[in-house]
């Protein structure tokens, strides 16, 4: 895999880099002139690797992404340590999601490797199922390591209580897309994650064009909560934006130790 430039990856659209072609001089999905893709017709997934040639993997790749996470062996490799807590952050719609950029300082250690956050966003339904069951939102956190190595946290949401943590975006929630907005406040970035810190990790893909492969993928087990309403107000400005499920065609382990 061609290593990503970190202002490249922070501005990429939605999925794993959705978080989109990533490569050391190579232009993000968003930058690309065959930028034209999306989720229904034509430009749907299933077309994504006819799309333009430097999308081939997203239909030609080994170990793209999302998958189904049910039924997954278990294993218990080195636990995921998070660095994460209050950041000032700008939300924005890039037309393909509604994604928050975050201030540095924060990420993750996975095999004793750091990766720093610069980015979240959202995909209204969940990309990653799990024994089949789709929930209604997932959160990708996008990481990446000094090597332009990229790292991504998923996190399932079902309705229920609101996520107070999501509150201050959602106040924001911008219908088109423009420029970036100040999230007032900030984000509390550990309040994103589940009490609960075990995951399913496995070795994937971004989630929309390039689908560029060598992600490391970081699925957090347990779900957290949105609203209704909270899950209605993101629908009504971007409903669908989900990859598929891909074939799963490498180890998915689950990590069962609670980390810090």
């Amino acid at each position: 895999m061609n290593k990503p430039e970190k202002p490249l990856a922070r501005i990429l659209a939605t999925g794993a880099l959705a978080a989109g072609a990533l490569g050391s001089g190579a232009p993000s999905a968003q930058d690309h002139p065959s930028f034209n893709w999306g989720y229904d017709g034509d430009i749907g997934p299933a077309h994504w690797g006819s799309l333009d040639p430097s999308f081939a993997t997203c239909s030609r790749g080994f170990e793209q992404s999302p998958i189904d996470l049910g039924d997954a062996p278990t294993a218990s490799p080195p636990g995921v340590e998070f660095d994460y807590g209050p950041r000032s952050a700008e939300v924005v719609n890039n037309s393909h999601t509604i994604q928050v950029n975050v201030d540095p300082g924060s990420g993750i250690v996975v095999d004793q490797v750091r990766y720093d956050l610069l980015q979240f966003h959202f995909h209204r339904a969940s990309e990653h199922t799990v024994a089949g069951t789709r929930f209604p939102l997932e959160t990708h956190l996008v990481h990446q390591g000094e090597d332009g190595a990229l790292a991504v946290v998923g996190v399932l949401h079902r309705e229920g209580a609101p996520a107070e943590a999501l509150a201050p975006i959602w106040n924001l929630l911008p219908a088109e897309p423009g420029n970036a907005v100040p999230v007032p406040g900030g984000v509390d970035l550990a309040a994103l994650l589940p009490k609960r810190r075990t995951a399913w990790r496995y070795p994937g893909s971004l989630t929309t064009p390039p689908c560029t492969e060598g992600v490391s993928w970081v699925v957090m087990t347990e779900p957290t909560t949105l609203s209704a309403e909270q899950i209605a107000a993101f629908s009504a400005i971007h409903d669908g934006n989900y990859r598929p499920v891909q074939p799963r065609n490498g180890p998915v382990v689950s990590d069962n130790r609670d980390g810090p």
